[in-house]
């Protein structure tokens, strides 16, 4: 069961509107296939009991209303009638399922509480509802008053409930734990399906679900992204994923390939980030970031493992950075398509080594940019070199620079101030070529581009074209600062006049 419109939106800050708890809703049934979802709390608000229609009605009409579920509380028949008006069929009753929280927050004794739960369960039915019923806080309540779950489930075991919901409530149980609890009461009561609701407070949600699963739980609630109160719930493509390798005699009905759309489509509608290290859906899980892996990976295969990126609709990568080496790179040259010669594949993947020491990753749309670059630049004879500048830049004062250059060997020092840092870059420039009785190009076009996707740290590339003796020449340069590429773009004119 998929719980993600339900305790899921329990996320701090996460609101879903109707119309995205629809749309989820149908993608969850319809795309990911998985059996069941909870889709809210009844009596919440106006807008809840709206989601909750426009779900229901269209379960309704595609015939899957029987899997859509609404937790419902023990209030003398109100969430009754909440479920009817909304047009649900399936009610999660929420009860106590430690002494602890029957003691402390519903001040009541096991007996009057079984009464009234009897009561709104017999209800319910009498109105057509199918019921499951929740025991909150049970971890706690197998730790520290056993005897009361065992009387509780003694009790409901006779009436005519179709699930008993077993919650860690608050995410303490580590997964012996699990293994005992919910072996133990499967051996108990055989004709009881129970499904383990795991969260994930010592991260261990994966880890508990499986653990649930090896000891004949009969279901499992889950949640997109690991969605949830606190550190979340256990999370769906995890625990998918690991069921279907380390269980394999299960059978479950989710479509591991739909796992990572529909993962990202519950980021958007949230705006609850997926971090990139998360496995299975995020955006690093099947990125090789050292050289030594990508070499592996042409080499048998040897750093892979059963978790293959195609399985969720998903491809491997190979980062680019200063960890890369040059199988990393020719990896993602293939996918381009691009051939360089061992000997510049060498000074490509310096350059790229150079460029992640500064930035921390170089995407494979910067690899063109850097290869033009690189290619570029060796054929150059470097007689004038840019040796050091300081660029400033403060409010109310013109920019300036000082830099420091040699010309065949000899430097020379200058300030001058511009309308911009390149401008004042430039102005240096011209004082000392003055000096030395010439004149520099005319700067005729300025062109700035990123590559496809880059973001407010992607590699900068500045086309200049200049005018020179009657003649048009064109210099590129390439850096994270447009600046710094606009200089590197004048040194190599300054090395071609």
């Amino acid at each position: 069961m998929d719980t993600t419109l339900r305790d899921g939106e329990q996320t701090s800050g996460v609101s879903f509107s109707a119309s995205e708890k629809l749309t989820i809703a149908q993608l969850l049934l319809t795309e990911l296939k998985v059996d069941r979802i909870e889709i809210a709390s009844a009596r919440v608000s106006e807008g809840e009991f709206q989601a909750v229609k426009k779900i229901t009605e269209w379960a309704s009409k595609n015939g899957l209303l029987d899997k859509v579920e609404v937790l419902t509380f023990v209030d003398g028949g109100t969430s009754v009638k909440w479920m009817l008006d909304a047009g649900a069929k399936v009610m999660n009753l929420l009860t106590k399922g430690s002494l602890n929280h029957l003691t402390f927050q519903l001040k009541k004794t096991p007996e009057q509480h079984f009464s009234e739960v009897e009561a709104t369960i017999r209800l319910a039915i009498s109105k057509g509802l199918k019921v499951n019923v929740y025991l909150e806080d049970w971890s706690n309540g197998m730790r520290n008053s056993k005897d009361y779950v065992i009387s509780y489930l003694d009790f409901l075991s006779q009436l005519p409930v179709d699930r008993i919901l077993l919650p860690d409530t608050l995410g303490i149980l580590i997964p012996s734990e699990v293994a005992s609890f919910i072996s133990e009461l499967v051996k108990r009561y055989p004709h009881v399906h129970f499904d383990f609701h795991a969260h994930n407070d010592y991260d261990l949600g994966t880890a508990n679900a499986l653990e649930a699963v090896r000891n004949g739980v009969h279901g499992l609630h889950l949640t997109v992204n690991g969605m949830g109160e606190r550190a979340g719930n256990a999370p769906l493509a995890s625990v998918i994923a690991v069921i279907n390798d380390y269980q394999k005699e299960v059978e479950v009905s989710v479509e591991e390939k739909s796992l990572y759309s529909v993962s990202k489509l519950v980021e958007t509608f949230s705006g609850f980030r997926i971090p990139a290290n998360k496995p299975v859906v995020g955006e690093n899980v099947f990125t090789q970031t050292a050289g030594i892996h990508a070499d592996g990976d042409k080499k048998n295969n040897l750093y892979h493992n059963d978790l293959m990126p195609e399985r969720f609709g998903r491809e491997r990568k190979y980062a680019l950075g200063k960890t890369s080496g040059k199988a990393n790179i020719e990896n993602n040259l293939l996918q381009l398509g691009i051939q360089l010669s061992d000997e510049d594949l060498k000074k490509v993947t310096q350059r790229i080594i150079e460029l992640g020491d500064r930035k921390e990753v170089v995407t494979p749309n910067d690899l063109p940019y850097i290869i033009s670059d690189v290619l570029d630049s060796s054929t150059i004879e470097e007689r004038v070199q840019v040796l050091n500048y300081v660029l400033t830049h403060s409010k109310e004062l013109r920019p300036s620079v000082t830099l420091k250059i040699s010309i065949d060997g000899k430097v020379y020092e200058e300030h001058a101030q511009g309308d911009g840092q390149y401008d004042a870059f430039v102005n240096a420039l011209e004082i000392i070529f003055q000096k030395n009785g010439k004149k520099l190009p005319q700067l005729k076009d300025y062109a700035v581009r990123i590559p496809p996707g880059g973001d407010s740290d992607a590699l900068c590339e500045t086309i200049i074209t200049w005018s020179h003796q009657g003649k048009e020449l064109i210099t590129r340069g390439l850096d994270c600062d447009q600046t710094v590429s606009a200089i590197k773009a004048t040194q190599k004119m300054l090395n071609l006049i």
